[in-house]
């Protein structure tokens, strides 16, 4: 079990003190229980979307380039008008049917780099512009014929901390499955310090979810600390919970980070050249922090941005072979569908 050794409570920094090697940890495959997994998975397909889908990072809309990504086959672009907001619509030009993903924005305008027509987010020819919401840290699009859903105003978001008191980062990946893959796979926290040895230790899950007669649940409690370096850790109680199907967040709720999320939004590509689902992971680590050098590192998020998508990255390295192998099994009919 981990111990204080730095700072006396000034820094997060803990030394485990009788660290156990990785085939010596405790095996949770008996909680681990597949039917527990697929009823959080249920209930939270349950859960209305209201047909919005994730694109990318605010960040992203620059005032020289569109944000583009294809949701269910659908080609969608979103860029900043004049007045600043966003403004979203299919990625065809209605002319000729050039891709304007690689189409530059000039004074608001996106402009079709095959002939020059302009799109000012009004109707035109046969294109429309989508519902489109920008929640200061990721940019979503409503597409209505492809959720099927009654729509909603405005995307279902959890509770996060303000975008403005927060440092954030966006990760984008890709993996061949489809979003309950992803789903299923954040919602197995039980994998975490055997299938990730090199990012966490001293995992256990104190709470699992419970259906309430209404269809919410309190989320699954995980008290995990994170490696640093050697025996150096830093322990946290995490709670994950599903506010729409494709999102599962984690709430920071205890240890160094309080009030922090990492939101993972699992978002349907469409099919690639062999038939196979695809499916893009958009996660958003969204950080606060009460200590006062937060604010240098507020200051410093564009040098801080790379190293925790970095960091996500080698995450999903390893989970994306989970949700494709999960998809796998499903698709050949070895596990329920």
């Amino acid at each position: 079990m981990p111990r204080p050794a730095l700072g006396g409570g000034r820094l997060p920094l803990l030394v485990r003190r009788r660290p156990v090697s990785w085939d010596r940890q405790h095996p949770t495959w008996r909680e681990a229980r597949p039917a527990v997994i697929a009823e959080a998975l249920k209930r939270a397909q349950a859960r209305p979307s209201g047909n919005w889908y994730v694109v990318g990072a605010s960040h992203g809309l620059d005032a020289d380039r569109p944000l583009a990504r294809t949701v269910a086959g659908r080609e969608v672009v979103v860029w900043r008008g004049a007045d600043g907001r966003p403004v979203a619509g299919p990625g065809i030009c209605p002319h000729l049917g050039a891709p304007l993903r690689d189409s530059p924005v000039r004074c608001g305008r996106l402009v079709c780099h095959w002939h020059g027509l302009a799109l000012d987010g009004a109707p035109f020819g046969g294109w429309n512009p989508l519902p489109v919401h920008d929640d200061g840290v990721l940019v979503w699009v409503r597409l209505d014929d492809v959720g099927g859903e009654p729509p909603l105003e405005a995307p279902v978001l959890p509770s996060r901390p303000t975008p403005a008191s927060a440092v954030s980062a966006v990760y984008v990946g890709v993996a061949t499955c489809e979003p309950e893959d992803i789903v299923a796979n954040r919602l197995d926290p039980w994998h975490g310090a055997w299938y990730h040895p090199h990012s966490f230790v001293d995992l256990t899950v104190v709470e699992v979810p419970e259906s309430a007669a209404d269809g919410s649940d309190n989320g699954f409690t995980v008290d995990v600390s994170f490696k640093v370096a050697g025996r150096l850790v830093v322990p946290v109680r995490a709670v994950f919970t599903t506010p729409e199907p494709r999102t599962v967040v984690m709430h920071i709720t205890r240890g160094e980070g309080t009030g922090s999320v990492v939101e993972t939004h699992a978002v349907p590509l469409g099919s690639d050249d062999h038939g196979r689902p695809r499916t893009a992971v958009v996660e958003a680590v969204i950080a606060v922090s009460d200590r006062t050098g937060f604010l240098l590192a507020r200051k410093a998020a564009p040098l801080l941005r790379p190293l925790v998508r970095a960091a996500a990255g080698r995450l999903w390295r390893d989970d994306f072979a989970y949700a494709e192998r999960r998809w796998h099994l499903r698709s050949t009919g070895r596990i329920p569908a």
